[in-house]
């Protein structure tokens, strides 16, 4: 978890509202949501290119590792009929009966395992097809079935109250950010080109996009 205070705080010294614009806490609150998305979106973008690649497992496998170590923050079990998975779900992992893992396939699929007996699933080897957002079938049909998902993370919000027309910070009403600890400083970084590009300061806009692009460039060697 990222304190959102710390974060905001680190975004004001960087834009430096003397001489280059106040960043008001609701303007703040939008950038940090946005924020928050992308770095979490990414992940799934990251860790599909690195698994992807052949002949250099070794050399990428601690990024692999990272990634899914901040993935995990968000991941989920739960129990429920196949046709009322969790409604706030981002991404299904492993759909699992009776101590099995059920393997996914698609719907043509299951209509050419059905003709014949040795293809076709049974009580032993079962499949489902996804249906929905939030519902899949499983054959042969079982009444509940445990499984794993991934969550987004829940929006952040700087919570504050007005003291002579200055906002003060407010934990009371605060919502932190839900990223690994490690994304602080990527979350300053992509708030303050964000904001810069709100605001049509090129020079905070450039500034973050700088500091966002090294902090990449690390992580990656």
């Amino acid at each position: 978890m990222v304190n959102i205070d710390t974060v905001y705080q680190k975004v004001l010294m960087f834009a430096n509202k003397e001489q280059r614009g106040y960043i008001t806490p609701q303007e703040f609150n939008l950038f940090a949501d946005h924020a928050q998305k992308e770095i979490f979106e990414q992940y799934f973008y990251d860790l599909n290119q690195y698994m992807r690649i052949h002949g250099s497992a070794e050399e990428y496998s601690d990024i692999v590792h990272n990634i899914n170590e901040k993935i995990a923050i968000f991941e989920k079990t739960a129990t429920s009929a196949p046709n009322s998975l969790n409604n706030n779900m981002y991404r299904l992992g492993t759909v699992i009966y009776n101590g099995r893992e059920v393997e996914e396939v698609q719907q043509n699929e299951i209509l050419y395992m059905n003709l014949s007996p040795l293809t076709a699933p049974k009580n032993n080897r079962r499949v489902y097809v996804r249906t929905g957002a939030n519902t899949i079938v499983v054959y042969p049909g079982v009444g509940s079935v445990d499984y794993t998902y991934i969550v987004t993370p829940s929006k952040p919000n700087w919570g504050y109250v007005v003291v002579n027309g200055k906002a003060m910070y407010n934990p009371s009403q605060t919502s932190n950010f839900e990223l690994h600890a490690a994304e602080e400083t990527e979350l300053v970084h992509k708030i303050l080109k964000v904001a810069g590009l709100s605001m049509k300061r090129d020079d905070i806009a450039k500034g973050g996009q700088g500091l966002e692009s090294l902090q990449t460039q690390q992580e990656k060697q």
